[in-house]
């Protein structure tokens, strides 16, 4: 039996959800994360306790356990993560196809703003830099 390669711990989309609140926040406690959460999914504090927990062993959060309340934040920054989810995205759904990515997502009927074409083409003109 070959043994298993290790695969990054790729963040769920309730994980996603915590994620964004601590990279915005910073390092929080369960209830805060809840109660930013709750602006927008009602979701139980339990709930979010739980997946934290489970981020933690996973290797997501860290914890510091030092105060009575529990301080979590990531261990990989949002542009980290973010590239680690685009690179699985682009193998499963494209085929690795970075072009076929790109023209997915401009020509997905969701219009890009002119600042955001402008810093497409900003970065198109860094990448053909000799």
């Amino acid at each position: 039996m070959s043994p298993r390669r290790a695969r990054p711990n790729h963040p769920t989309d309730a994980e996603l959800e915590i994620l964004n609140v601590l990279w915005k926040r910073g390092p929080s406690t369960v209830g805060d994360v809840h109660a930013k959460i709750l602006e927008h999914n009602h979701v139980g504090y339990t709930t979010v306790l739980k997946l934290m927990q489970i981020m933690h062993a996973k290797g997501l959060l860290e914890r510091d356990d030092s105060a009575r309340a529990h301080v979590y934040q990531p261990t990989a920054s949002r542009e980290h993560t973010q590239r680690q989810l685009l690179s699985k995205l682009t193998q499963r759904a494209f085929g690795g196809s970075v072009a076929d990515l790109v023209l997915q997502a401009l020509g997905s009927g969701r219009h890009a703003s002119p600042t955001e074409l402008a810093r497409i083409r900003q970065l198109i003109d860094e990448l053909e830099k000799p």
